[in-house]
């Protein structure tokens, strides 16, 4: 599989500094040397009319992760997940976070029980009604495995047991990448029981919601979507979707401060302007420069070596292991099962943020590259396009 390699800008030891032990302190910098760097987990998408996942892992300098028997200790464990963005004490009281992803996963429950039991959360499984596994038409005949795909899975799924232990999964597994694919899959997870958001860790380039809006428009449900890997690039569908909730993402380290933590711009977050779809009308008063609608809205953790998740995600059809995974990928299952552990999705949960942005942590430093206009790529008071109105604080602004 031919990957394109990012490369962390934080150099020699940047893992070290970012280091988290299981309850969300500072960890020893002995797990990760130099030479780690983030790989891109799936392969990139060649058409217009097909994504990519935005999932990244920490590798060696030779592109290579090494398999491991236990999390690394750098990685962002649920506890300090939840204490990052205190979530501590909310329910998701059996609300359902679907996950839409392409291709097959056959050990995902399998993993995800492993993840959970590493972790002490409660056992998920489809005998005890907590998973769901269909294909994009709702069936039980899933498709085709892919690697790359099914790391994304491993991923998403973890990401929303860390931030809601409590919430139900449905992972909906579209045919292909294709945005045909994913969309009907989307609309299929929108028509499961119990479902209030439906995380989408993928995107293209940017796209009309003429063409592709209808299956991501379901009012009454939170649509999230990853704003990508690549730092400043405009607009990246389906989070430059008007019905959307676009996700941007942070570097979190712990901090001896009142909150515990820092955040600041991941510099691969994505971010810009669409040039087709409509500016949302909560966003008016926030001074975003563009025109049509702004990417993003919110953000959460998405750097992979500072906030970077332990997940257990699968090396081939049958084997797992544990490494440290981030990306937007990330961030965008996290707010989807903030939206869970809020129940408040009426309407166009996009619009829910605007409205409360004090109930956010502000992201006020860093950037992720050059723009034309400041607040696209640079952080700043309030609204910037890296990371949107800024992180959960508890789920009152959603």
């Amino acid at each position: 599989m031919k990957q394109r390699i990012l490369v962390s800008a934080l150099g020699v030891g940047a893992l070290a500094v970012a280091g988290l032990t299981s309850q969300g302190a500072a960890a020893a910098p002995t797990p990760y040397t130099a030479g780690k760097h983030a790989a891109q987990v799936c392969t990139t998408a060649k058409t217009a009319h097909t994504a990519s996942c935005h999932a990244l892992k920490l590798v060696d300098a030779a592109g290579k992760s090494t398999a491991s028997a236990s999390p690394p200790a750098t990685g962002l464990t649920p506890t300090g997940l939840r204490d990052a963005y205190k979530l501590n004490g909310l329910s998701a009281n059996g609300r359902t976070v679907a996950i839409v992803d392409a291709y097959g996963y056959p050990n995902l429950e399998r993993d995800l029980g492993v993840y959970r039991s590493q972790f002490g959360l409660s056992a998920c499984t489809i005998a005890n009604g907590c998973l769901r596994i269909i294909n994009q038409t709702g069936g039980t005949t899933l498709p085709n495995f892919n690697v790359g795909w099914a790391g994304e899975q491993a991923l998403d799924v973890d990401a929303v047991s860390a931030a809601a232990p409590d919430a139900k999964i449905v992972v909906v597994q579209a045919k292909s990448a294709s945005f045909a694919d994913l969309g009907t899959a989307v609309v299929t997870a929108s028509k499961q029981p119990g479902v209030v958001a439906i995380s989408n860790s993928y995107g293209g380039g940017d796209a009309s919601d003429a063409t592709y809006g209808s299956y991501y428009n379901h009012p009454g449900i939170a649509v999230t979507a990853s704003t990508g890997d690549d730092g400043y690039q405009g607009g990246s569908y389906p989070a430059s979707s008007s019905y959307t909730t676009a996700v941007g993402g942070t570097s979190l380290v712990s901090a001896s401060n009142t909150r515990g933590w820092s955040e600041s711009v991941w510099s691969g977050a994505g971010s810009g302007c669409s040039t087709y779809n409509t500016a949302l009308s909560a966003a008016s008063s926030f001074s975003t420069g563009c025109s049509k609608r702004a990417m993003a809205d919110v953000s959460a953790a998405a750097d992979p070596s500072k906030g970077g998740m332990a997940i257990y995600y699968p090396t081939s059809r049958t084997a797992s292991t544990w490494a440290q995974f981030g990306g937007t990928s990330e961030a965008a299952p996290i707010i989807a099962s903030v939206y869970a552990l809020s129940g408040n999705t009426a309407g166009y949960a996009n619009a829910l943020p605007y409205a409360h942005p004090s109930s956010l942590f502000d992201v006020t430093s860093g950037s992720n590259g050059s723009c034309p206009t400041t607040q696209w790529c640079n952080a700043r008071t309030g609204w910037d396009g890296p990371t949107g109105l800024g992180t959960p604080n508890g789920a009152a602004a959603f």
